[in-house]
């Protein structure tokens, strides 16, 4: 280890023998190292963000599943700590950034691993996006001011809709300037808004679990549930606590970042999703007992900004919105970098178009620029879709949880065949010499549980129910869009790839042919 003194300008980090592990998989440390255990912990605590995803959903999981819709919560939290638990595993053994592509990749072959790594990326980019127009459901309710189109702050209603987009670009163009910047820059900010969003989380559940109006019996009415029975109002339902609830692997992501990633990555992907979990149910919880009416349609259309401002006025309850926005402006900037690690990593590898220039970091700040750029532009321009109808609100969520349910059933299958082909080992130590963290012989059937509840989730949130997806009739287009944008992708990276295969082979027959002796003529 490099001796280093006060005069020197970057020191090595205490664990700087890291860049030799990276090494072990090809890949030099352009990356720098900078963020410890909170920061990987933040990394992915802001991605799920709970009062993001809470305040943005809650008002759709009443709507469709009445109180019951809580019962989800738990439900979801289970599958997903399942699937955290393989990842923690994944992550002890490859730390690397673009962690689904490089997970995949690995377990199973970089054909199936450039999928997974291809419909993550897409999935996160439109994850973006849906970050971005949770503004709208948040920043009218403290100032009528930011209502900047029409007078109606719905999401759902056409002015609602297109100023949630023009918010949401405003809010891009900040996260991308942050991106571009510097590392040690954007994890400061994550840090501190990750710490305002756990204590303002923490005030409202106090708040409003000390205004209470009814008992936690009220969770088993169905209300205004979509369809007949409780199955109906869960699966519906549930598609709340499943936007909540994804992204803990960006901790993995930021693995080449981070001081002793194979110690400290599975452990902050799991109380990541563990602490954020028991957060939003409790939130979701407190909403429920302290809401003004459970019956007058309000909960349904305003949702949880609603029961802030009536049940706790509107002094404390703008103040606590505002905590609500910055949590939503460091959310979109923790999904917009896992997004760029992404690009970055499949860059590297050449696996992408315009490979070179994705895959250059600047060596002054640490940051892959273009990938930001790519990142943002791209979610800007899937924000127009709101332009076009309300309804792209819900068709971009619920897309972006399905693209990240399919990528990581693409991790835990192929892990569950190399566990029952015996081939994934649980050898190994981590920076302080521990063994790496495993599951041991529960290995097998928590991967499988994994695998089953991805798959199920995936279908669910698929399904291209007209009455969720195209309410008002006519939009055919919307009541399919995450059957079509998951097809789409599918098809371009088959061509991509296709196009890729083509153009090497070209490349290739040409030194084939001149190193044929057969070729030359007889002398």
């Amino acid at each position: 280890m490099t001796t280093t003194t006060s005069s020197d300008v970057r020191p090595d980090p205490p664990d700087a023998s890291l860049d030799r592990s990276l090494a072990e998989f090809g890949y030099p440390q352009e990356l720098h190292r900078s963020l410890g255990r909170y920061a990987s912990f933040a990394a992915g605590f802001s991605f799920i963000s709970v009062l993001t995803t809470v305040f943005q959903f809650f008002a759709f999981g009443y709507a469709f599943g009445g109180p019951v819709f809580f019962w989800a919560w738990p439900a979801v939290l289970i599958g997903q700590l399942l699937v955290a638990a393989c990842f923690a595993e994944l992550a002890a053994r490859y730390p690397i950034s673009g962690a689904i592509y490089q997970w995949s990749s690995r377990l199973s072959n970089l054909t199936f691993g450039w999928f997974a790594g291809w419909i993550m990326v897409i999935g996160q980019i439109v994850v973006v996006a849906a970050a971005a127009l949770a503004l709208q459901v948040v920043m009218p309710a403290i100032w009528s001011g930011f209502q900047l189109v029409g007078d109606d702050p719905a999401p759902t209603s056409a002015s609602g809709a297109a100023n949630a987009a023009i918010l949401g670009v405003l809010l891009l163009i900040l996260t991308t300037f942050v991106n571009v910047i510097d590392n040690r820059v954007m994890s400061l900010i994550n840090r501190v808004g990750v710490t305002a969003e756990i204590i303002g989380a923490a005030l409202i559940i106090v708040l409003l679990f000390t205004h209470s109006k009814r008992t936690p019996g009220i969770t088993f009415h169905t209300g205004t549930a979509l369809e007949s029975g409780l199955s109906g109002a869960l699966l519906v339902g549930s598609f709340t606590a499943a936007y909540v609830m994804i992204g803990f692997d960006s901790a993995g992501e930021m693995s080449e970042e981070t001081h002793n990633p194979r110690r400290t990555a599975p452990r902050t992907i799991l109380t990541a999703l563990a602490s954020a979990g028991l957060l939003g149910g409790l939130i979701i919880l407190a909403g429920l007992l302290a809401a003004p009416s459970l019956t007058d349609g309000r909960l349904g259309i305003e949702g949880l900004s609603y029961v802030l401002t009536s049940s706790l006025g509107d002094g404390v309850g703008r103040a606590l919105l505002v905590d609500v926005v910055v949590a939503i402006a460091v959310a979109t900037l923790a999904i917009q970098t896992a997004a760029c690690r992404m690009l970055f990593s499949m860059a590297r590898d050449g696996q992408l178009p315009f490979s070179a220039r994705l895959a250059k970091v600047n060596p002054r700040t640490g940051m892959p620029s273009a990938p930001a750029l790519v990142v943002g532009v791209l979610a800007a321009a899937l924000l127009l879709l709101n332009f076009a109808s309300p309804e792209a609100f819900l068709a971009i969520g619920t897309t972006c949880i399905v693209m990240l349910y399919l990528a990581y059933a693409m991790v835990t299958g192929p892990l569950l065949v190399q566990r029952l082909r015996g081939t994934f080992t649980a050898d190994g130590t981590d920076e302080t010499g521990k063994p790496l963290f495993s599951l041991g012989r529960w290995g097998i059937p928590v991967n499988v549980l994994a695998l089953l509840y991805g798959l199920f989730m995936t279908v669910n949130l698929a399904w291209p129910r007209a009455a969720v997806y195209d309410p008002a009739g006519g939009h055919w287009y919307f009541q399919w869009f995450t059957v079509l944008f998951l097809l789409v992708t599918v098809v371009l990276g088959v061509l991509y790839r296709l196009k890729r295969a083509r153009r090497v082979r070209s490349a290739a027959e040409p030194a084939r042919t001149l190193a044929d002796p057969a070729q030359f003529p007889p002398q």
